[in-house]
């Protein structure tokens, strides 16, 4: 029997893992002695604030955290949810009826697929997009159909080149802003125009939101769930990860529509008993904490942002500066389009690791991404090993 003996065709229809590529890379570099700079993954080099920690330490003690937390359990953490949305926009969410806490907000994407679609479903995913989308679509048995973000549209979906039949068809639309990887923003205009396409095909929105906070000078991040009909046909997806540097602590929520908040608190009902009670009195002390404390660690990485891409443009790439998210998303220079084989042999040989476009779909072909969590030096010394291997 081979090795996929005991595998289902869903998990064989799965795409394979860029990052279990570049980490395989990584490996090799290592073995030669390399100091490995990993800018491949978005995941904070923050601490998670003082506060949050000294809850969780307090929460451990206490006895009355240790067993199963039923739903009833996670109300305050729900309650801080709402809380914090009335505080950023304005809005109105009913604890019980439009929150529910979630292990992370990947876990959330998940289930909320198995929650609200059928094996063979259609649904509209952007390319490039994050690789768990493709990955958990397979897991759901859904015909996915890619929206092209392009440079020349902002890495915006063309709506009105949805063909008919396929808006007619589709069950899902799946949005990310700021968006990851290509760390676009989205103007309220355009969500609105999501919004009133999905309402005008019957289709659900899934909103994506982990880097509401991750934005930079004055601009905010608008949310669907604050624009007309959005509450009828979305769901955003929260998460402690990148706002409060929890990306361990897995805990999130998703906010929005009640029959679709329903229908995926039954799929977890089936599946889990909910994060650990004490991590989520860290996240609530975390929802707590003032805008403050998000802006200053936002400007941490406005700073790098600004490093990295002076660094680039310096030595001949053509590289945008982002609005928001964690990320420089750029083209590869002087031509050259395999990203994969830029990627790989660039970590075997330098140590530098980013990660390649083509991982993130057909359309990211050509391009890297460059994850800013590394102090400026490192970032700067990273360019010059990159460089060097250029030349």
């Amino acid at each position: 029997m081979n090795h996929n003996g005991w595998a289902s065709q869903r998990t064989r229809n799965m795409p394979a893992s860029m990052f279990y590529t570049m980490d395989l890379a990584k490996v090799e570099a290592r073995q030669k002695g390399l100091e490995i700079i990993d800018l491949s993954l978005g995941s904070s080099d923050l601490p998670a604030a003082p506060a949050v920690v000294e809850a969780l330490c307090q929460a451990v003690q206490d006895p009355q955290t240790h067993g199963y937390c039923l739903h009833s359990a996670t109300r305050p953490l729900r309650e801080a949810a709402a809380a914090w949305y009335s505080r950023r926009y304005q809005g109105s969410l009913d604890p019980d009826a439009n929150v529910l806490v979630l292990i992370g907000a990947q876990e959330g994407i998940a289930h909320l697929l198995f929650a609200i679609t059928d094996p063979g479903d259609l649904i509209l995913v952007p390319d490039p997009g994050y690789p768990p989308y493709f990955e958990v679509v397979a897991l759901a048995g859904l015909e996915m159909v890619p929206m092209p973000l392009l440079e020349e549209n902002q890495f915006l979906p063309d709506l009105a080149a949805i063909p008919a039949d396929v808006a007619r068809r589709a069950r899902v639309m799946l949005l990310s802003y700021p968006n990851n990887p290509t760390s676009a923003v989205a103007p309220s205009a355009f969500l609105q125009q999501a919004i009133d396409f999905c309402r005008a095909n019957h289709i659900f929105l899934i909103h994506d939101f982990p880097y509401v906070d991750m934005v930079y000078g004055d601009y905010e991040a608008p949310s669907v769930l604050s624009l007309p009909g959005g509450m009828d046909v979305a769901i955003e997806l929260y998460t402690c990860s990148k706002s409060y540097h929890m990306g361990g602590f897995r805990i999130g929520w998703a906010a929005g529509n009640p029959d679709a908040i329903h229908a995926l608190n039954q799929v977890k009902s089936a599946i889990d008993f909910n994060p650990y009670l004490g991590i989520q009195r860290a996240a609530v002390v975390a929802l707590n904490m003032p805008r403050s404390e998000t802006r200053r660690a936002a400007q941490v990485f406005e700073s790098r942002r600004n490093v990295l891409v002076d660094a680039l443009n310096a030595t001949g790439w053509r590289t945008r500066l982002p609005q928001a998210s964690m990320y420089v998303w750029t083209r590869l220079p002087g031509g050259l389009t395999d990203s994969f084989d830029f990627a790989v042999n660039l970590v075997k040989q330098t140590g530098v690791c980013v990660a390649p476009g083509r991982g993130f779909g057909e359309r990211g072909e050509s391009y890297v991404r460059i994850a800013l969590v590394r102090a400026p030096a490192v970032l700067q010394r990273a360019v010059q090993r990159i460089q060097s291997f250029l030349d």
